[in-house]
Formats: structure tokens, C-alpha cells, sequence
């Protein structure tokens, strides 16, 4: 039985996004309003004809009228109606993430539009971005410690959009002890998270799976450095010699592995010297945008051998450099703090260089410097370029001139690894201007993976909002 509340009627023709399953109703799509609520109540939204179509919250100074948080009808959004959603939230993530840090509530496709929630180690940090949401603060609070028993709950309310909810942004403590920076794990790897000054609520755990899809990129490059695997006696073998462990594919059985003949498979160069370095085999890696170096730490888990990572932060490397000193990865990773469109272009601009001076006739007089370097592969993972409509041209111009110098960075038959976090580029249009990137620099593309969010970023079909990061591996060769 319904309860008595305001009442919403939707116009005649406009109830189709709402049965496509979208949880906002804009204010053109209102007939009238029957009854009196305040903003953020709970209000009824029926079909012109009065028949029942959900339950949401209102708020009368957003375009964004309703979010409706319930298909059939609910009494409240009280504890128990968000211990309900929690639980479900939870049984969700331990079925189909394998960390226990992830995001926990992910807002319209977990039903609780404009509310955010992410576990960092034993503290969560929420995001209200509505007034429904932000006017249930305490309540949301208290189910949460019920659910997740956290030993601290902090707000990174410090976000835009909640102006267009007519709220100001805030931050801080909600709850228990929280420390400033904590340490999460991610696909085995240690990373530290600043819960108070990070990005968004701190760190991104929506390329968790995509940063784990690079594993195969990172090994298998020996061969282009001249070194082969032969078998040789363990007694003559030098100290430290990497002797092969064998890898899926590569015929090698009884790699690694002591034989009745007394050979063990090593790597040896081209001079027949045994290779001692253990990563012999592995990529070098670019990694652009690097925030805290999440990309540059799993492609040094997975084997490369040598990683540069960029991002423009100063603060953002400091944190970087630590995240390589916990994992062990120090001596295999060079820290650059740089624009990396300035970046990209000064190193192809070096590699024509050094093309220019190979075909003679150019003074050679002034020295070349560290441009010109090229990658085996080339991680791009930006910030949003367009983030409204209105910016979506100058977002192409960004995302095909970064995609364009980073695959001409690329070693022949290497990959370049891409990425958009832009709602308002589409799959299409991106796509599209890495393709236009690849005719301008010669280059033709292999598409080999292609992503989206991880399974803790769940997508409601017809929500395209929904849908907003596109990651893809592209094998380059030139034309």
C-alpha cells in the first residue's frame, strides 16, 4: 500500500526513459505535482493516469527533479532501508571483486543515486552529491558502521555538481579515526591512498581490472635485444644467472626445472654471455598521467624492465616514489614530473631529429639530449577532457594529439595502452580520433583489448551516463 505523499505526474509521451530504467526524471518531464514535500522528501511518481512507475527524492531547485530510488513503494529511507542496500552493495563486491579495497556503493547502479563509497584499508570515504542524499547524512553514517564496521568514515563532499543541488562542498570526519594517508591493496600490489587530498575520494579503483589487463604486454621483448635461450651446464653457470621459469606457449617444459643431463634454460646475449638481470625479458614502459603510479606499479609487477613514469603533480611523483619504494620496484622505475603533452611532443620531436641526422646533411653540432626515447609500450590514462558538452571539441583536439605522439613513441609491433574517463566522448568518437591519430602518424592499429570499468563500477543498462570510460591495447606497426 503506497503512503500518502506528494505526488508526481509524468507528461503524456515522456515516462520512456523512466521505463528504460534511468533514475532521473527532469523537471520537463512533469506534468504537476499533487500535494507538498520538501526538498530531498520522498515523493510518489505516477504515469499521467495515476498508475503507480517508482519512489524518489525531490528536489525542486535541480533540473534533475527525482532520483528515484525505489520501483515499487517504500516507506522511508530510513537505517534499515540502507542497511538493506549495503548488504547487497557488499554481497555484490565479495562475489565478483577479489579486493577487499574497492568501492563498495557506486551511486544509480547500486540504487542509491548521489551517494558514493569507497573502503580504503579500514576506512571509507563517502560522497554526497544530492540534497536526498546529503539531508541523510547521519542515517547513511550509521548504517554504514553496522554494515562495514569501518574505523572511520570520512566525506569528500568537496565535489561541483553539488552546487547544481543548491549545496555547498564540504569535507572531513564523519566517524572513528581517519588518518590522513592509508595503504590499500590492488591485484597484490601495496598502494598508498590520501584520503584527504587525493583525487576524487582519493584513488581511482576503476581501472583496477584494466590495470591487471596489461599483465601480457609486459614480458616477451628479450628476443629484440638478441637474447635467446640456450641450455648450459648448472655447474658452469655465472652466480645470480636467471635461469628460464617458463612461461605458457613458450615450449619449454622442463624450463627452469633441474634436467637428468644437469642443463638449465637460460637467457644469453648475443655475445653468448648468461644474462644475470632477472627481468631480461620484460617491456620499458611510459606511463603518461600517472597520478600515484598505479599503471607503472603493476607493469613492474608483471615483469618490464624498465618503467618512466610522468604526471605533472609534484606531490602526486612524492606519492609515486614511495608506492615504488613499498612494492620493491625502485631500481626499475624513473620518475618524471613533466606536462606530458609538452613531454610527448619533445620526444618525438627528438626522434625526428635523430631520423633527420641518420639521412646526413644536418648539422650535427648540437647535442640531442634525452629526446627521441621510444617505448615497447605507452600507457595514456587522462584526466576527463570533456567534461560538458560544450568541451567535447577541445577534448578530441587533446585525446588525438596525446594518442598521435604516444603511438609514434612506440617500438615497431609494440602496444599503446589508452584511455578515456569522458562521459560526453562517446565510444565512436573516440575511437574515431585515435584512428584519425594513426593516419596522421603512418601507424596502423590492432585493437587487441577493449575495456570499460571493473565489476565493483556495475552498469545499469539505459543509463548511459553510466558508460563513461573506454580503455583499450592497441598493437602499432607503421604503414
Amino acid at each position: 500500500m503506497m503512503m500518502s505523499r506528494a505526488k508526481i505526474y509524468m507528461a503524456k509521451g515522456r515516462t520512456k526513459r523512466l521505463e528504460q530504467g534511468h533514475p532521473w526524471i527532469y523537471d520537463n518531464e512533469i506534468e504537476r505535482m499533487e500535494g507538498e514535500a520538501e526538498p530531498g522528501d520522498l515523493v510518489d511518481v505516477l504515469q499521467s493516469n495515476g498508475r503507480y512507475m517508482a519512489t524518489g527524492y525531490w528536489n525542486p531547485h535541480s533540473t534533475i527533479r527525482v532520483r528515484v530510488i525505489s520501483r515499487r513503494p517504500i516507506a522511508d529511507m530510513d537505517e534499515p532501508f540502507f542497511r538493506e542496500r549495503f548488504e547487497r552493495c557488499l554481497s555484490h563486491r565479495r562475489r565478483f571483486v577479489r579486493d577487499r579495497d574497492c568501492r563498495l556503493v557506486y551511486g544509480e547502479a547500486d540504487f542509491l543515486p548521489g551517494l558514493i563509497v569507497d573502503r580504503f584499508a579500514d576506512v571509507l570515504v563517502v560522497q554526497l552529491l544530492t540534497l536526498g542524499m546529503d539531508r541523510r547524512r547521519e542515517t547513511i553514517v550509521q548504517a554504514l558502521v553496522r554494515v562495514f564496521a569501518p574505523k572511520g568514515i570520512y566525506e569528500r563532499s568537496d565535489v561541483a555538481v553539488r552546487k547544481l543541488e543548491g549545496l555547498e562542498e564540504r569535507k572531513g570526519p564523519l566517524y572513528g579515526e581517519c588518518p590522513r594517508t592509508v595503504v590499500i591493496r590492488e591485484n597484490g600490489l601495496a598502494m598508498e591512498v590520501d584520503i584527504e587530498g587525493g583525487q576524487k575520494t582519493g584513488y581511482f579503483y576503476d581501472q583496477r581490472e584494466n590495470r591487471a589487463a596489461i599483465a601480457p604486454l609486459m614480458t616477451g621483448w628479450g628476443a629484440r635485444s638478441g637474447i635467446r635461450l640456450e641450455r648450459r651446464p648448472y655447474a658452469e653457470l655465472p652466480e645470480g644467472a636467471a635461469v628460464w621459469k617458463g612461461a605458457v606457449g613458450d615450449g619449454s617444459e622442463e624450463a627452469g626445472e633441474r634436467a637428468d643431463d644437469g642443463l638449465a634454460l637460460v637467457p644469453v646475449n648475443a655475445n653468448g654471455k648468461v644474462v644475470t638481470f632477472p627481468y631480461w625479458d620484460g617491456a620499458t614502459v611510459l606511463e603518461c598521467f600517472a597520478h600515484t603510479g598505479s599503471f607503472a606499479m603493476h607493469a613492474c609487477k608483471y615483469g618490464a624492465k624498465k618503467v618512466t613514469c610522468l604526471d605533472v603533480s609534484e606531490h602526486a611523483i612524492e606519492t609515486a616514489r614511495r608506492n615504488a619504494e613499498r612494492n620493491g620496484f625502485t631500481d626499475r622505475i624513473e620518475f618524471v614530473v613533466a606536462d606530458a603533452f609538452d613531454y610527448l611532443r619533445s620526444q618525438v620531436k627528438g626522434l625526428e631529429e635523430r631520423a633527420r641526422r641518420a639521412q646526413g646533411g644536418v648539422d650535427t653540432s648540437k647535442p640531442l639530449g634525452a629526446a627521441g626515447r621510444t617505448w615497447d609500450v605507452v600507457i595514456l590514462d587522462p584526466p576527463a577532457f570533456a567534461k560538458t558538452k560544450g568541451a567535447l571539441s577541445g577534448a578530441c583536439r587533446g585525446y588525438k594529439d596525446i594518442n598521435l605522439n604516444g603511438m609514434k613513441l612506440v617500438n615497431e609491433g609494440g602496444y599503446l595502452v589508452t584511455a578515456s574517463c569522458s562521459y560526453h566522448m562517446s565510444e565512436e568518437r573516440f575511437l574515431g580520433t585515435i584512428q584519425e591519430a594513426a593516419a596522421d602518424a603512418g601507424k596502423v592499429l590492432r585493437l587487441i583489448e577493449w575495456r570499460s570499468a571493473g565489476k565493483d563500477h556495475p552498469r545499469l543498462l539505459g543509463v548511459p551516463e553510466g558508460h563513461y570510460l573506454k580503455f583499450a591495447i592497441f598493437e602499432v606497426r607503421s604503414r
